[in-house]
């Protein structure tokens, strides 16, 4: 294997370690290839962009940066070749090297360097150089593109102000006419049709681009339009059209997440996420489903297969703490003959996972290891308490529902109906138009008497299409957490945006709660939805549900909670040892140290965890100050396995409470040589030798 060895100037590295973070470096104080960089992409950066390549403080990120732009913009990706980059440095050496004529600064730096760059050579060039009665004129032709916002045909004018100096954009409203004219004071610069006959008269072609960037466009009055300005506005801001500055706007959040051969390669995405309450379990779980917008597939010869080999990275951040995390792997094979549908329709990660209330940051951060590719999702959630009164969650939407088996868990799945969902939320006229909410927390009157309203409404100024329907409580069957499911064909509703309403209405007509959605229908026959792909979970283990549940009221510190899950998730299957072993060291960590040796002693006769058996044994009694019986359980532990850091602090702890100074450091020193960052055995370290002293 080889490594390349990157080499760092004094100066660049005492410039990144005094940035603090979100601290931008100048750009004078960069090392030159980087500004070089930034001068080469003067034109076509996006401010986002640079804003955070100003903020990186390595040289390492920068290059991984730089070389993550260009891929942005690569049309041939997967390629070896960056037409589009090779383009762009090839335009900005020829405006160096032929645009410096007769200017001060560097060729890329002047008018017509800057339009090079952005346009390219144009089409044709009309030279007024010479021609008696006007300044020195260039006239530059080109074909734009009306996807980008620009004129089929424009002209873009230079001129040497005054007749002499450098060559400078003609501005039609700031400069006018008259400063085409070599001779000009004898008119009157506010009669536009006279300066248009003087310049026609001495040189035609050149009089209708000095009124209007559209060759033979004559505006009202012969009076230069604003409509140039705009036109302007449009080719210079061309160049980042096509750009979404996403990938730079998380580079300083994903670097830390994602391995360098994966950070070049940022995938745009299309998330939906959605939080619904089961009602089953009364659990709330979060959904989401993932799908990048392009994926790279491998070939497997020996099977005749294709694959993407996906793994998820989700966590929960409350702040700066992370509450939870979990990564899965989703690998997907597929036969040759799906392939063009893989690839026009695309893949759709999804996963659920229970959570509990709060304010949260949702993090997903999607791999394929096939092109070493990711894309990464973040948003603001909210968990709300249980109020007691009757509330809608929802509504989801998808496209159709598919029944399922209802003892496993799948995401977007309620009882035995599965929502398929496409993170886009756009209908065809051949889609179903689908809807799943929840009602929650709701009694017998209000089953009895209370009724959904939804109501579509069109967002177009002109005639929206409006639909309504109603749908009586006591048609579904009763539950105090009721889920309803409810489908129309897209093809019912004219092309718009449209907002989705549903209100809960109990028995009086007063509106108890109401939710909305958007949604799209588009004009299309029909939309290719990304493939779903997923993992079923068997509902006869979702005791491992309230594992997790504990372990995030556990970070959150609400140990109430965190004690009430264990205590469930253990009742729900005992011979879960990892589990129960989980919950022993919790209640130590709330000192229930009697209640943790009761449990422990159940795996007593296990040989398999007999280590496990010994420490929370040896640690219960130091909880408990017992500190010679913990000294013997823990040391029957070390003879299991030696090196295990919190064995060995108990132990050291021990023998110092009980004046076995000597072997306490002797022990203490032996877990500080297996993790030398425990500041607090270190601190315990110098207390004892000074108290050998």
């Amino acid at each position: 294997m080889r490594y390349k060895i990157l080499r760092i100037s004094i100066f660049s590295l005492l410039i990144s370690c005094l940035l603090l973070p979100g601290q931008k470096i100048k750009q004078k104080d960069l090392p030159q290839k980087y500004q070089e960089f930034l001068n080469i992409t003067k034109y076509i950066i996006l401010p986002q962009e640079k804003d955070v390549f100003m903020q990186l403080v390595t040289d390492r990120e920068r290059d991984i940066f730089i070389v993550t732009f260009w891929k942005q913009r690569d049309p041939t990706a997967g390629t070896a070749q960056n037409e589009y980059r090779d383009e762009h440095i090839k335009r900005f050496q020829y405006a160096n090297k032929f645009f410096r004529r007769g200017s001060p600064r560097q060729g890329w730096m002047t008018d017509m360097g800057r339009f090079h760059i952005i346009l390219g050579p144009p089409v044709s060039i009309e030279r007024f150089e010479g021609t008696k009665g006007i300044h020195p004129v260039q006239v530059w032709y080109y074909y734009g593109d009306p996807i980008k916002g620009l004129p089929p045909h424009f002209a873009i004018v230079f001129f040497k102000r005054g007749g002499a100096g450098e060559w400078k954009l003609y501005d039609h409203l700031a400069d006018g006419p008259h400063r085409l004219l070599e001779q000009s004071t004898f008119l009157d610069t506010t009669n536009y049709m006279e300066l248009f006959e003087k310049i026609k008269e001495l040189a035609p072609t050149l009089s209708f681009v000095s009124h209007s960037m559209i060759p033979g466009d004559i505006p009202f009055n012969y009076q230069p339009s604003p409509i140039n300005n705009i036109y302007m506005a449009s080719i210079l801001d061309s160049p980042k059209k096509d750009v979404n500055p996403s990938y730079a706007t998380n580079f300083l959040e994903y670097k830390g997440m994602v391995s360098t051969e994966y950070m070049t390669n940022y995938i745009e995405s299309s998330t939906q996420v959605a939080l619904i309450q089961d009602p089953l379990t009364g659990l709330n779980f979060m959904h989401f489903s993932i799908a990048p917008n392009s994926i790279s597939v491998d070939y497997f010869e020996p099977k005749d297969q294709y694959f993407c080999n996906f793994s998820v990275n989700v966590s929960l951040r409350k702040e700066e703490d992370i509450i939870f995390q979990y990564t899965k792997d989703f690998p997907f094979y597929f036969s040759p003959e799906n392939l063009d549908i893989i690839k026009g329709n695309g893949v759709a990660i999804e996963d659920s996972f229970p959570v509990i209330e709060g304010n949260y940051e949702l993090t997903v951060l999607l791999q394929n290891s096939v092109g070493k590719e990711f894309t990464i999702f973040k948003e603001q959630i909210e968990i709300p308490e249980d109020s007691g009164v009757p509330q809608v969650g929802g509504p989801f939407l998808g496209y159709k529902f598919q029944s399922f088996q209802s003892d496993v868990h799948i995401p977007f799945k309620v009882l035995d109906r599965k929502l398929v969902v496409d993170s886009k939320k756009t209908f065809s006229s051949s889609d179903n138009v689908s809807l799943l909410f929840i009602l929650s927390n709701v009694d017998q009157s209000l089953w009895d008497e209370g009724k959904v309203i939804i109501l579509l409404n069109g967002l177009k100024e002109t005639n929206p299409s409006k639909k309504s329907f109603t749908l009586q409580l006591k048609d579904y069957p009763f539950r105090r957490i009721l889920s309803i499911t409810h489908s129309f064909p897209a093809k019912d509703l004219s092309p718009d945006y449209y907002n989705v309403t549903l209100g809960l209405i109990d028995k009086d007509g007063k509106t108890v709660d109401e939710k909305t959605s958007n949604f799209i229908v588009s004009p299309l026959d029909v939309i290719s939805h990304p493939i779903a792909h997923a993992k079923s979970f068997p509902l006869s283990s979702s005791f491992l549900y309230f594992y997790m549940l504990a372990r995030q009221y556990n970070r959150v510190e609400e140990y109430e909670k965190a004690e009430n899950n264990y205590e469930k998730a253990f009742k729900m299957n005992p011979d879960y040892k990892k589990g129960f072993i989980e919950y022993a060291h919790f209640l130590q960590k709330i000192k229930k140290f009697e209640k943790s040796l009761e449990l422990i002693e159940t795996i007593k006769e296990d040989q398999k965890l007999r280590f496990e058996y010994y420490l929370v044994k040896g640690k219960a009694y130091m909880g408990m100050e017992q500190y010679e019986e913990a000294i013997e359980d823990l040391l029957e532990g070390n003879k299991i396995y030696n090196s295990d850091t919190r064995l060995l602090n108990s132990l050291g702890f021990c023998y110092y409470k009980t004046g076995e100074k000597d072997e306490a450091l002797k022990v203490l020193k032996a877990s500080l040589q297996l993790n030398p960052g425990q500041e607090g055995i270190k601190k315990l370290i110098d207390e004892i030798e000074k108290g050998r002293d």
